[in-house]
């Protein structure tokens, strides 16, 4: 169980960490400290798509502190997404420095900026210069990995971040090329211990109540930690444990309002199952002896085989603990 300081966030997924997926998991399991949007982007020509209005509207967040993630390497164009954000309210923003993905840093965005280094230091000078007026009350905070093919960036780009007033640094502590692979860099994490000068948050590889454990044996003086796969799986991993029984009726709550939230959205039965099948993904993973179901799962073609074999996975598999 968490100690009473501990702060737990929500890991922004894209496609999954929607906001029904939020308020369905605040619902069943009580709110976590911040949930942290799907990045959004800075666009030239045009106000927010549809969809991610719909994500940060506030009337879709009640009562949850949501932070917004950016992904950008323009400074004038992070400035402007985040005055529009500040005009709905939102007074912390997060810089995406973390994504791996191929697409993204080929772009010289998410953990390909951290490739420049000089261009990042300018980039946080110009941001934190622009926050004047309206936008002195705004926080900023980053989502770093330690750099692009080695952790040996990682001081470096430590010195860049501890120039500026970060509100937060949070560090996925693994390089661009790791993706997800390989173990996290526990050292790097100490040296970010030992060196931030903004607060430290830990995300990587805490998929299990005795994952959390074992790291804060180990770093008893953290206080706040991002789940991203893990909560994903057992959307109760911050909840406590609880008996089998009353976890699996939690879990049928919670399964039920992300299926009915994503039929309001009016999008056809196809969507729906799509988005479903994304979490059981990891959610399959809750249950004991589960692939001949969970293969029934990814295979179902209407909401109807979908929901039969959902049913018989509650009735007849019990959940690992």
């Amino acid at each position: 169980m968490k100690p009473v300081h501990m702060q737990i966030y929500l890991a922004p997924m894209e496609g999954i960490t929607t906001y029904v997926y939020r308020n369905a998991q605040a619902a069943v399991y009580g709110r976590l400290d911040k949930y942290f949007t799907p990045f959004l982007e800075p666009h030239e020509k045009r106000s927010f798509k549809k969809r991610e209005l719909q994500e940060i509207l506030p009337e879709n967040n009640k009562g949850l502190y949501v932070v917004p993630q950016i992904l950008t390497n323009r400074a004038e164009g992070f400035l402007e997404l985040a005055a529009s954000l500040h005009e709905m309210g939102y007074r912390e923003i997060n810089l995406n420095l973390g994504c791996p993905s191929k697409t993204v840093v080929s772009k010289g965005k998410g953990s390909g900026f951290l490739a420049f280094p000089e261009e990042l230091d300018r980039f946080l000078d110009t941001v934190f210069s622009g926050l004047t007026g309206e936008l002195s009350d705004l926080r900023i905070s980053v989502k770093t990995r330690l750099g692009m093919e080695s952790s040996e960036e990682f001081p470096g780009l430590l010195a860049i971040f501890n120039r500026y007033p970060l509100h937060e640094l949070i560090l996925h502590p693994r390089v661009q090329k790791d993706y997800y692979n390989h173990r996290p860099d526990r050292q790097a994490y100490c040296l970010a211990r030992q060196e931030s000068r903004a607060p430290l948050c830990y995300n990587g590889d805490l998929f299990t109540r005795k994952d959390m454990d074992g790291f804060l044996a180990d770093f008893p003086d953290t206080d706040r930690l991002m789940l991203g796969r893990g909560l994903i799986r057992d959307p109760g991993l911050a909840a406590g444990e609880v008996a089998e029984e009353e976890k699996k009726e939690r879990f049928r709550r919670f399964h039920e309002l992300v299926l009915n939230g994503y039929r309001e959205w009016n999008m056809g039965d196809r969507n729906v199952l799509f988005k479903m099948k994304e979490l059981w993904f990891y959610q399959i993973r809750q249950f004991a002896d589960a692939e001949k179901l969970g293969k029934q799962i990814k295979k179902a073609q209407t909401l109807a085989e979908y929901e039969r074999a959902v049913e018989e996975l509650f009735s007849e598999k019990p959940m690992v603990l």
